[in-house]
């Protein structure tokens, strides 16, 4: 943490001359050891002093940043990786589900557990099948459908201690930890919490209008949230933004005024899960956002630009 010196200059000046030399004496002979503080003559004096990091204003900035982005995570219930790749469509890679289906997949996949990747509730216990079909609230016929596709797409696998998530689908953990190869795809945060409300929200004749926001996954730029035709580019300025027309096109919705219907109709506490601007060279045409409370990949400092478009 930054040092606060004005709290620093007003706990000094209350000290008695007796310990100002007790401080004095620590600070020049002071032996740290495993993070704790012991004088000279070998006692702990932790209690009495920190460590404390300093830090430039640019890393201050930097750490303020981090912070917000952790929070942001927190409020909105952690986070699940979602994987996928880049402009490759969610129905090409799993094309016997259906767009309900997408939106039940991506409801599911919050529940994938910590490194383990078996599904569980929030207390760590397994969800078995009967719990999987009472989350998705589907009748016994459809619900056995729908498992039969999951497991027949490799999305999930059956064992003797429980039902997996296939982490080249979703993973939660640090990457790093993750035991499979996962390079040729690409990933974003989906947060849990937020989709788990939308999906009790929408969860019926809507249903359809939720799994957009899975199917534009593969098209959303991290550090902007903007639907892109060329989404891994770094550079803000060679982004091509894709229009409402194009992207009906990809998902296979006929008529683009339907789509646009769909997407302004998806709200999350009121706000939109989907902002589409103008064109500003095209009014005909409209740029597609997503709200990062429900997805997010981007670094910490661009959070608040795209957090306050939706405000």
């Amino acid at each position: 943490m930054a040092v606060d010196r004005a709290r620093e200059f007003r706990y000094w000046q209350n000290l008695t001359p007796r310990a100002k030399r007790g401080f004095l004496s620590l600070k020049e002979n002071a032996i740290v050891k495993d993070g704790r503080i012991y004088d000279k003559d070998g006692n702990d004096r932790s209690d009495f002093a920190e460590l404390v990091l300093k830090t430039t204003d640019k890393q201050r900035k930097a750490l303020k940043a981090v912070d917000e982005l952790t929070a942001h995570e927190i409020e909105n219930g952690g986070f699940v990786f979602a994987f996928f790749e880049s402009t490759k469509t969610m129905k090409e890679r799993f094309p016997t589900l259906s767009q309900s289906d997408m939106a039940r997949l991506m409801f599911v996949g919050t529940y994938t557990g910590y490194v383990t990747g078996r599904l569980e509730f929030d207390n760590g216990r397994k969800i078995n099948k009967k719990d999987l079909e009472k989350l998705v609230k589907m009748s016994e016929r459809k619900f056995r459908d729908f498992y039969k596709k999951l497991i027949a797409e490799n999305i999930i696998r059956e064992e003797s201690n429980g039902i997996y998530m296939n982490p080249s689908v979703f993973y939660r953990g640090l990457l790093k930890d993750c035991e499979y190869d996962l390079r040729e795809y690409q990933h974003t945060r989906l947060f849990r919490k937020t989709v788990r409300e939308l999906y009790e929200k929408y969860n019926g004749r809507s249903l359809k209008q939720l799994a957009i926001i899975y199917a534009v996954l593969p098209f959303v730029n991290f550090k902007t949230n903007v639907v892109c035709f060329n989404p891994t580019e770094p550079d803000e300025d060679k982004l091509k933004p894709m229009d409402l027309t194009h992207l009906a096109e990809l998902l296979q919705y006929k008529d683009t005024t339907k789509l646009r219907q769909a997407l302004e109709g998806i709200k999350l506490d009121g706000k939109p899960v989907f902002w589409l601007p103008h064109n500003v060279h095209d009014k005909r045409q409209r740029r597609i956002i997503i709200n990062p409370r429900v997805v997010y990949a981007g670094p910490a400092k661009s959070l608040n630009a795209i957090k306050v478009l939706f405000n």
